[in-house]
């Protein structure tokens, strides 16, 4: 008898056991559905993040070469992009930098510079109605190393360098932003300084500002247009558009800076990169017969590099 009871009630213990280890269970997954119900109905992405990478590269080398040629030319240019863009309710702030720099060097020329770029974005927004934003913006540009013109192949000539010249830009006006790859920005009343940090390009009057002195500032209308987007797939392109028109001195001369980047991923990474800059100042007076004119500038290049997106 003693045993039937104790076999009776190990069966009911077991039983027990059994089924408050189900009931836990079931309310351990009812408590996990609801967390993971309240995260996603409270939890608002407010960041977007992100960027891009690019490496492109170049050599050539010739011996007993008929037709003549550098024995040695090697050629590389880099670009990073990155951003962070931020929205919650009306309230929008952009932020977005570009840096580029790219060389060459050959056995008759040596080293010399193709490409070095600072360009730095921020604007922050409130939105007054569909896709029009009363923003504030900034604008920092300039570039890394010093560059120089060669009038010959023994002389060259120093015109530029890391804060000489270097462009500030504070503006307050609407921006149209009807999508997430597009924005067009006005301003009528735009404040740029124009920076020369170098003793040597200041005692010349370079980039317009006075002899001596190393940095101007400028009240003008300012407008700016950015686009990033993917074409098709795999398929980019990224342009930035700035016109200025200074009030103080000769309006109708209009700035211009723009760059165009037109890439394809080929595969997994390698990439196929066509770009255009043009760059127009007409306080840049260093071209023409007298070196004494400013002039359209114009870059082309075309590479097979890598890529990475992130």
């Amino acid at each position: 008898m003693l045993k039937v009871t104790l076999a009776l009630t190990f069966l009911m213990i077991t039983f027990t056991c059994l089924a408050q280890d189900k009931t836990v269970q079931e309310l351990r997954g009812e408590l996990a559905k609801a967390i993971k119900k309240e995260a996603s109905d409270t939890t608002v992405k407010t960041w977007k993040t992100g960027g891009m990478f690019n490496a492109t590269v170049g050599q050539t080398s010739l011996s007993n070469w008929a037709a003549g040629g550098d024995q040695f030319s090697f050629n590389s240019n880099g670009l990073l992009n990155a951003f962070a863009f931020y929205k919650k309710g009306i309230h929008s702030w952009d932020n977005n930098i570009d840096l580029e720099i790219g060389y060459i060097n050959s056995t008759s020329l040596g080293t010399r510079k193709t490409n070095d770029r600072i360009d730095v974005l921020s604007k922050y927004g409130c939105q007054l109605f569909d896709h029009m934003f009363l923003t504030g913006l900034f604008n920092f540009r300039s570039q890394f190393t010093d560059g120089y013109t060669y009038p010959n192949d023994t002389t060259k000539i120093k015109q530029s360098t890391f804060m000489a010249p270097a462009y500030v830009i504070v503006a307050a006006g609407m921006d149209w932003k009807p999508s997430t790859t597009f924005s067009l920005f006005l301003s009528p009343i735009t404040t740029r300084w124009v920076i020369v940090r170098d003793d040597e390009l200041s005692a010349k009057g370079a980039y317009g500002v006075d002899t001596g002195k190393t940095s101007r500032n400028e009240i003008g209308a300012y407008l700016t247009a950015t686009v990033n987007r993917e074409i098709i797939k795999n398929l980019t392109y990224k342009a930035k558009l700035d016109l200025f028109s200074n009030y103080k001195h000769n309006p109708e001369n209009i700035d211009l800076f723009m760059t165009n980047l037109l890439s394809m991923n080929v595969y997994k990474g390698f990439s196929f990169n066509v770009g255009v800059d043009m760059v127009y100042d007409d306080d840049v007076k260093t071209f023409g017969k007298d070196k004494n004119a400013a002039r359209l500038q114009v870059r082309q290049f075309i590479g097979i590099g890598y890529q990475r997106k992130f």
